[in-house]
């Protein structure tokens, strides 16, 4: 079989395996200790320093977490998807501690890297959590959708924004995604109002995005308790972060007012 379709690790070269056994090691040991990453992410932060939208990544965007991240996202092999549901899985249950009945919404790709790609990276994902999770009660909607206006796309052409979002800071960013997102009609987009959802992406970088799709579930009348990445690529700001916050992921359990850019505690 490798004689007939070579494949060698995504991290170091050695043959027969798309992750070898110290790589995958190696991941693990990056993402053991899931954070709260949204101090990393401008877009998720107000200038009086509250926090937007809290996040959970599984570890920091580099070494073998973002080599297989990448190899994932343009190739899909099976053994990468299995590992990197498996640190997925992980971080969701960091971010769920205490709480019941969230509904998972994945941030959707666009129409361009789907036609790409020929799959979405983080629905194939969230389709590999849910086969090895024990819990019934985990709920899935692939409720939101991308949203190209003309207009604003001839806009972005001629600033020079056109193409991906790599290499964008945040100004940029957030005027390329703002309303570039919906929920879907019918019966998915109907389902959000009044549940908690928890969005699910793979990268974490200025954070627009997040916000973009939370603005979007927050107006079809669904409350946003947070966010969950395989990855963020920044480090938290310790600094940032609350003195009494020990735990990585606590006070995920709060809802968050995105018109307000507040948090709102439950009654």
């Amino acid at each position: 079989m490798a004689l007939a379709l070579p494949v060698e690790c995504v991290c170091c070269g050695k043959e027969d395996l798309a992750l070898c056994a110290g790589c995958e090691r190696r991941l693990r040991m990056l993402t053991r200790h899931p954070f709260r990453a949204e101090t990393g992410a401008p877009a998720l932060m107000d200038t009086d320093g509250s926090v937007i939208l809290p996040v959970v990544a599984a570890g920091i965007y580099r070494e073998e977490l973002s080599q297989s991240i990448l190899a994932f996202k343009r190739h899909g092999q099976g053994q990468l998807r299995r590992v990197l549901s498996k640190v997925l899985a992980n971080t969701l249950a960091a971010a769920y501690a205490g709480t019941d009945g969230m509904v998972l919404v994945p941030v959707p790709t666009s129409g361009s890297a789907y036609r790409k790609r020929g799959f979405s990276p983080v629905h194939l994902l969230l389709a590999g959590v849910r086969r090895g999770c024990s819990d019934r009660r985990m709920e899935c909607s692939d409720a939101l959708r991308k949203v190209r206006k003309p207009e604003a796309g001839a806009g972005l052409s001629r600033a020079g924004l056109s193409g991906g979002q790599k290499g964008l800071g945040r100004g940029d960013r957030s005027r390329r995604v703002r309303g570039s997102m919906r929920t879907a009609r019918g019966a998915p987009g109907r389902s959000l109002r009044g549940r908690q959802c928890l969005l699910v992406d793979d990268v974490l970088t200025t954070g627009a995005t997040l916000a973009e799709a939370a603005r979007a579930i927050h107006e079809a009348g669904g409350i946003v308790r947070g966010a969950v990445v395989l990855a963020a690529t920044r480090a938290p700001d310790a600094a940032a972060a609350p003195a009494r916050s020990r735990h990585p992921v606590d006070r995920l359990g709060d809802s968050w007012d995105i018109e307000k850019n507040k948090l709102r505690k439950d009654e």
